[in-house]
């Protein structure tokens, strides 16, 4: 399987730790296709400042590809946070830098014809609405992250990225549980083949207007040497595509109940997997004295 993370990339900066660590729900996922053994490339834009430097390195660290991707001037996406409890705690963002501004397009990275790769994957962060109806033409499965924004689950915006969608991952943490069913079943009406829904330590759903699913979240057994739950979900996206291709699936053999029951599972280890690693992948490095000075 080769998978492509395409788009959004940003440094996550912990004000508590004082340290950053590379991430993005593109690059995650492709991390973590690597991780659990498949081949990944990331294609994006990386900003010219120096931590548009260190998050390339990070990437290509993990050993995923960044050969598709480009350079514009312009600054980096950072956005800063906490860890309460265990959770992480958004403060704030730079609005995503030069990667959110001048999105990437197929055209710049050779990707117009993405032949080669089993699985694109990309989010709502990464501005490239436009340009799913192209990736879905082609005939790669095609997953996409709408996290929990109420702007990203209107009918509207449904709308316009759901039919182009193989897989569509949604965070119902906080929604009950008939809100959360029915929020899948909506996003399946509206175009998607799958819709996944991750809610914490509640488990997961699945759906895809025929077969719903649910799933509990794996137990810590060791609560001490829990870290935080950044990139769970997308850790739990990268497991259970990555379980579904395995057990056969394609644009033209949709998942079945096994499948789909399997993929649940896999995802829910990866998911666990993760609660005990720094940042979204590690690889963190102090913040700048500059820049520390200036975060108290």
């Amino acid at each position: 399987m080769r998978v492509l993370g395409f788009g959004d990339n940003i440094v996550d900066r912990f004000l508590d730790r004082g340290i950053d660590y590379p991430g993005g729900n593109a690059v995650n996922v492709a991390v973590f296709a690597n991780r659990l053994g498949v081949e990944a490339s990331y294609a994006g834009v990386f900003g010219s400042d120096e931590l548009g430097v260190f998050l390339r390195a990070a990437i290509e660290a993990e050993g995923v590809s960044t050969e598709r991707s480009i350079v514009r001037d312009g600054e980096t996406g950072v956005s800063t946070l906490r860890v309460d409890d265990g959770d992480r705690v958004f403060l704030g963002w730079n609005g995503g830098g030069v990667t959110v501004r001048e999105p990437v397009t197929l055209d710049e990275t050779g990707l117009a014809q993405p032949s080669g790769f089993d699985l694109v994957h990309s989010s709502v962060y990464s501005g490239v609405e436009t340009e799913l109806p192209r990736l879905h033409e082609t005939g790669v499965l095609v997953s996409y992250d709408l996290s929990s924004e109420p702007e990203f689950r209107s009918p509207d915006y449904l709308d316009r990225v759901a039919p182009h969608l193989d897989l569509a991952l949604v965070s119902c943490s906080g929604l009950e549980d008939a809100d959360a069913r029915a929020l899948l079943d909506e996003i399946v009406q509206r175009g998607a083949s799958v819709a996944l829904g991750t809610r914490g330590t509640h488990g997961a759903l699945v759906s895809d207007g025929r077969v719903r699913l649910e799933a509990p979240a794996r137990v810590i057994d060791d609560a001490g040497a829990f870290v935080d739950t950044m990139g769970c979900g997308d850790a739990f996206l990268a497991g259970f595509v990555v379980s579904l291709f395995g057990d056969g699936w394609s644009r033209r053999t949709p998942p079945d109940v096994e499948a789909l029951a399997h993929a649940l599972a896999a995802g829910a280890d990866a998911a666990l997997t993760q609660c005990f690693v720094e940042g979204a992948f590690g690889r963190g490095r102090p913040v700048g004295d500059a820049v520390a000075s200036s975060m108290w």
